[in-house]
């Protein structure tokens, strides 16, 4: 994530709300789930390395205040990993 410092806070974003709004929008309802079958935005789409990290940014950006850009980088391996978006 980059944006501007907070005057107040001297940071970008308070990491405990990203890490809350992590939770609630990614690990809840996909940590020990079959992607496939018992999350929704995978009954059409294959669950690929690419398309994972797709429905984490689609999930979480309506969450990070507008002015700050992000991306997700998902790592299968240490030397593979993909971005989204690039």
């Amino acid at each position: 994530m980059t944006g501007p410092l907070d005057a107040e806070t001297g940071m970008v974003m308070d990491l405990k709300s990203l890490s809350e709004i992590i939770y609630n929008y990614v690990i809840e309802p996909f940590d020990h789930k079959n992607l496939n079958l018992d999350v929704p935005d995978f009954h059409n789409l294959i669950t690929s390395a690419e398309n994972i990290a797709m429905v984490i940014y689609n999930r979480i950006r309506p969450h990070i205040p507008e002015h700050l850009d992000m991306y997700v980088e998902l790592y299968e391996t240490p030397r593979n990993y993909v971005r989204y978006p690039v």
